[in-house]
C-alpha cells in the first residue's frame, strides 16, 4: 500500500493473520458516529476543541497510564475524528526515554497539565495483564471516552464513535516522518478533508455554479 497520501489507509482492512499485539508502529484513525463534529472546530488552521474534544485529547494523552507496553507519538483530535501514531513495544515501560521499534528513542517523560479531568473513576483491564492487541487498546479508549462524554451530556448509552477504526502499519522511518507531517498539517486541510461534512456541500455548490447555463 502506498502511503504517498496517508489518507489511503482509511480503506485499510485488518491484515489477515497479522499479530496486532506484536511490537510495531501503527497509524490509526477513529471517526465519530455519523461524522458528527462533537470535538470542536477549525479556526485559522488550528483546532479549537470543545469540552468533549478536550476529554478525547486528555484521555489519549493518559493512555500510557492505563495500558502497559505502549508509547504515543504524534496525534491530533479533529472535529469529528482523530489521527494518531501508537507504538506497541510489548514490555512494561517506565517514565523517560525508551526504545522505539523503528530505532531511536521516544520521550514519554511528561504531558502538559491542561487542567482537564476525566469524569468518574477509570478502571483499566490493560494494566499488568500482559500484551494487548491494537483493537483492544482502541476499544478501551473509545469505551472510556464515550462513558465520560455521555456522563457530561447526560446521554447514557449514546454512541460517540464509529464501531470500526482504520489502521496502517508503519514499516520505516521515511513513512513515519511523512505520516507525522500529515497529522500535524491535518487542521490546515480541513476544508478539503474527506471527513468534513461541509466539504460535500461546498463541492456541490461549486459544481452547481459550473453547471449553470451560459447566458
Amino acid at each position: 500500500m502506498s502511503i504517498n497520501n496517508p489518507k489511503h489507509h482509511r480503506r485499510s482492512i485488518r491484515l489477515p493473520e497479522y499479530d496486532y499485539s506484536q511490537e510495531g508502529v501503527y497509524y490509526i484513525t477513529i471517526c465519530t458516529q455519523d461524522r458528527r463534529c462533537l470535538f470542536g472546530g477549525i479556526i485559522n488552521g488550528r483546532v479549537k476543541l470543545s469540552e468533549y474534544g478536550k476529554i478525547a485529547e486528555r484521555f489519549w494523552r493518559d493512555m500510557t497510564e492505563y495500558c502497559d507496553g505502549i508509547l504515543l507519538d504524534t496525534f491530533v483530535i479533529m472535529p469529528n475524528h482523530m489521527h494518531a501514531i501508537i507504538v506497541i513495544i510489548g514490555d512494561v515501560i517506565r517514565r523517560g526515554e525508551v526504545a522505539s521499534p523503528l530505532g531511536g528513542t521516544v520521550d514519554i517523560s511528561g504531558k502538559p497539565g491542561d487542567g482537564i479531568e476525566i469524569p468518574g473513576e477509570v478502571t483499566s483491564p490493560l494494566r499488568g495483564t500482559g500484551k494487548h492487541t491494537l483493537g483492544q487498546i482502541l476499544a478501551f479508549y473509545k469505551y472510556q471516552t464515550t462513558k465520560s462524554i455521555n456522563a457530561i451530556k447526560n446521554t447514557p448509552g449514546n454512541k460517540i464513535w464509529q464501531r470500526n477504526y482504520w489502521e496502517h502499519v508503519i514499516r520505516n522511518e521515511k513513512s513515519l516522518h511523512k505520516i507525522r507531517g500529515y497529522i500535524r498539517d491535518n487542521p490546515w486541510h480541513w476544508a478539503s478533508d474527506d471527513e468534513n461534512p461541509e466539504r460535500k456541500i461546498i463541492s456541490r455548490g461549486v459544481r452547481a455554479i459550473h453547471e449553470l447555463p451560459q447566458q
